[in-house]
């Protein structure tokens, strides 16, 4: 989110706006009341006298909620303000904004309230891209309210606005003649409320009852005690930040799923559900059952090349704009990933390993064995074992349906860009994790031995194929994938480290991708880099080539503890962890490369989305990682291995199969030190399946 602005949300509505609480959006500003991908008030400007007003402060009560604290100019620093403004904004089905007026002056004070108001009810993609629009637009004064309107066809949408107070309405605003007495105050209560027509009304949702909702999220999640005040500090960034972007598929009422990010991203991702969901799940394992069941019942079903659409994938991206009602966009939904569908299975099975439901698992086995059909029959492009994906839709499908999906994080060493089909290798590694899990559910919950069996050889094959056709012997690492003629695509990338999570790669082959991942051309002291330094299109600053990603980085640091290195996982959390203080606890999505001995602080990147799901994610997973927590049958595994610097913590009531358990563990890791490299044997000890009364036990080491 760029400097300057503030943002709250709650759901799918968020409001955007300057540090005076003003909206004033040009096409392609990010400004602005959206929702259900459409932006119902592009603006919302408040004058006094025919003034604006000058910022004092600006409070951040909540996610849903801020203060905006306002003075009129008085065109000299040696002349006090009389009059102060308080706007207090909170996000529900639109948004309630109280105004207040203070008058600080000994005398009556006649004043003039103006609020202008209009709407270009943009597309997200229009904002994003600066298209035109092809409906008409009508307002309308209407029982004391203003309503401004938009239709094309049979798509509308219209924006309501009242007040409290009595007020002079027009089509482009409302007008209040106020008389503030002395040492006296005028309010007014305001409410702007989107409408998508044809769509059941939603009541408002008031700022009591978002309160409630927050302080019930938090208190279902564990607790944390912690001698790190900044650690404690993120994880509670992580936990609010994470309700925050929590929003409730219309199919699925009373149930939430995280959505991707703000500003772009507020709406259903495959992929980036599927992520946030295995990092919380520790934490809020719900996320996952929702995100599971609402992927489910949008799983492909036929062959549609606008939409990349199979039999068996999984959505990438759901909206419902403007142009994706005309079919403009394929995003209805749009199913251009080729990650989404074997992580379905992942998650499916990982949710199932921590809370034990089972019926779940039984009531998603057809679209569990779906998403593994997709990958041998509708993946594999080449006819040669591995899912590789090339789009279908030329003009507005994704180029590249990885999770690095910028156009140009895949290349060479020389920074050339291979052609299509591309098998990138994250691919294969979730392809093997997938057939592994879904052969423990087959054989587990499905009673099905023989596809059990059909499951586990097809991923031993691939494994066995994968360490021999990837592994770029001249440096010892995997090619991030291989080209449309079976060619690696040899450059050295964070790739490898989703490799380690996923256990494709072969023991004999693990220390050195761990060498690599904290090596000074991959880990910049922050964080390991998306793309490593001196390969051709290294940029600190580019998007998938040289920029440091948290949730990239804590699957890294999973992956690493599968393997057993746990001093470079250790050393990768603290980096990350370290990052978050200098950004008030919220990782961004993304943030500069540059070495850590260089700049002293992690670099902002320009454009990245903050709030973040699977950024927001990646302290959870961290400390998830840091605890070696692990379910094993209906116990839990806790195996420390902290961070020097991070203390003694503690991480009390972990739900899961088991009830509730405790965690513990001691900073020993001195991270600044040169990892050993080796793998540790690990040393485990178990949680009990269930809190007994009386005591706390003590659990971990």
């Amino acid at each position: 989110m760029p400097d300057g602005l503030v943002q709250i949300l709650e759901g799918n509505t968020f409001v955007v706006s300057d540090r005076r609480g003003d909206i004033e959006a040009s096409l392609t500003d990010p400004m602005g009341l959206f929702a259900f991908d459409t932006r119902f008030l592009s603006r919302w400007v408040l004058t006094l006298d025919g003034r604006r007003l000058n910022a004092l402060s600006t409070d951040d009560l909540q996610y849903f909620e801020t203060r905006f604290f306002l003075v009129p100019g008085t065109g000299t620093v040696y002349v006090d303000a009389p009059l102060s403004v308080i706007r207090r904004r909170a996000v529900g089905a639109g948004f309630q904004e109280e105004l207040t007026i203070l008058n600080h002056t000994d005398e009556t004070v006649p004043v003039e309230v103006r609020l202008d108001a209009g709407s270009d009810f943009a597309d997200l993609f229009e904002v994003k891209d600066a298209l035109e629009k092809k409906g008409t637009y009508h307002h309308q004064v209407e029982d004391g309210r203003l309503v401004l309107g938009y239709r094309r066809e049979t798509f509308e949408r219209a924006t309501s606005i009242s007040a409290t107070a009595p007020a002079a309405i027009d089509e482009h605003g409302l007008t209040f003649s106020a008389t503030i007495e002395p040492h006296g105050e005028w309010t007014t209560g305001l409410e702007v409320r989107p409408f998508v027509v044809g769509w059941e009304d939603q009541p408002a949702t008031r700022r009591p009852s978002m309160a409630r909702g927050l302080e019930k999220w938090l208190g279902r999640a564990p607790r944390i005690q912690c001698d790190s005040g900044t650690l404690t500090a993120t994880y509670h960034r992580s936990l609010v930040d994470l309700a925050a972007l929590r929003f409730t598929a219309r199919s699925l009422p009373g149930r939430a799923l995280p959505a991707a990010g703000l500003p772009w991203f507020m709406t259903m991702f495959g992929r980036d559900s599927i992520f946030t969901s295995l990092q919380a799940l520790p934490f809020a394992p719900e996320l996952a059952s929702t995100t599971l069941l609402a992927l489910a019942e949008r799983q492909g079903t036929r062959l549609d090349d606008f939409r990349d659409e199979d039999p068996g994938r999984i959505l990438h991206e759901m909206r419902y704009g403007e142009l994706t009602a005309f079919e403009e966009r394929p995003h209805s939904p749009y199913y251009g990933a080729a990650d989404a569908t074997p992580l379905f299975v992942v998650l499916l099975d990982e949710y199932e390993r921590w809370t034990g439901d089972n019926k779940l698992v039984r009531d998603l086995e057809v679209e569990a064995r779906a998403a593994l059909n997709w990958i041998d029959e509708f993946a594999d492009l080449q006819g040669n074992g591995y899912i590789s994906y090339k789009r279908r839709n030329e003009e507005t499908g994704l180029e590249n349906q990885c999770w690095k999906d910028s156009w140009d994080s895949v290349s060479y060493r020389d920074g050339e860009l291979p052609g299509f089909p591309r098998a990138t290798c994250e691919l294969q590694g979730y392809a093997y994790d997938a057939k592994m899990r879904g052969a423990r559910l087959a054989r587990k919950v499905w009673r099905d031995p023989a596809f059990a069996d059909a499951l586990e050889k097809q991923a031993a094959d691939l494994k066995r194929r994968f360490n021999r056709d990837f592994w770029v012997e001249d440096g010892e690492y995997f090619a991030i994938a291989l080209d449309a003629d079976g060619r690696q695509v040899d450059s050295l990338t964070s790739n490898v480290g989703h490799l380690l999570w996923s256990g494709i790669v072969d023991r004999s082959k693990a220390a050195s991708i761990a060498r690599h991942l904290v090596g000074p051309r991959l880990f910049s002291g922050w964080g390991v880099r998306t793309l490593a330094e001196g390969e051709g299109r290294y940029n600190p600053i580019g998007y998938h080539v040289g920029t440091i990603w948290p949730f990239d980085n804590s699957f890294i640091a999973w992956g690493l503890r599968r393997y057993g290195f746990e001093e470079e996982a250790a050393c990768v959390a603290a980096g990350i962890l370290d990052a978050a203080t200098f950004f008030d606890g919220r990782l961004p999505e993304a943030f500069g490369g540059y070495p850590r001995e260089m700049t002293k602080y992690p670099v902002q990147y320009p454009t990245a989305c903050s709030p973040q799901a699977w950024s927001t994610g990646a302290p959870l997973l961290l400390l998830r990682t840091m605890l070696g927590l692990e379910p094993v049958d209906d116990h839990l595994v806790v195996d420390p291995a902290l961070p020097l610097g991070i203390g003694h913590l503690e991480l009390l009531d972990i739900p899961g199969r088991w009830g509730r358990i405790d965690a513990f563990g001691r900073g020993l890791i001195d991270t600044s030190a040169r990892p050993s490299r080796r793998p540790r044997r690990r040393t485990l000890v178990s949680g009990t399946s269930a809190r007994a009364p009386g005591p706390r036990p003590r659990r971990g080491s």
